[in-house]
């Protein structure tokens, strides 16, 4: 198995022309490259309801399986998204005991954000699948880091319901 690489939620952007949710992981050390997830709707809302940290009068499945891992005694550690296969993104959650359970990504990466957990990415799932990110406008780097500001203050205004219905 190759090396893990330390990465972070960057955030959701839509992507033209059908505004497809896509999941922003960024490396935290090294190269900081970027690793570009599509996900669905459902699963964009309930990602951006865990970093903003909504609570739910009933709790939503991400905050549901959060409450039954504390209710087992156990911790999720860290999220593992481990391989690219056939265009599909594998993830395992890393729990305290060094369980692991596979899970979607987009659902894993939910639960690590909710569970204050670690994000990590396979060093070879970077290799095969980070996308290199092109600003808009200079390339001078003041001007890149202004434009992550400006789009983390656009996520911290985006609701779950800006994606669609999601059932109770």
């Amino acid at each position: 198995m190759s090396a893990v690489i330390p990465v972070r939620v960057h955030g959701v952007a839509l992507l033209p022309p059908d505004e497809t949710p896509v999941m922003l992981l960024q490396e935290t050390v090294g190269e900081q490259r970027w690793l570009p997830i599509s996900i669905g709707a459902p699963e964009a809302g309930a990602l951006i309801a865990a970093y903003q940290e909504v609570e739910h009068v009933r709790p939503d499945t991400i905050e549901l399986i959060g409450h039954v891992v504390e209710a087992l005694g156990r911790r999720v550690e860290r999220v593992e998204v481990t391989a690219l296969e056939e265009g599909i993104f594998l993830a395992d959650l890393v729990f305290d005991d060094d369980t692991r359970v596979s899970a979607r990504p987009s659902d894993a990466v939910a639960i690590a954000v909710r569970a204050g957990a670690t994000l990590e990415v396979d060093e070879d799932v970077l290799d095969a699948a980070a996308a290199e990110i092109q600003f808009a406008g200079e390339p001078d780097p003041a001007d890149a880091e202004q434009q992550i500001a400006d789009f983390r203050a656009a996520l911290d205004d985006v609701k779950p319901e800006d994606f669609g219905d999601r059932p109770d």
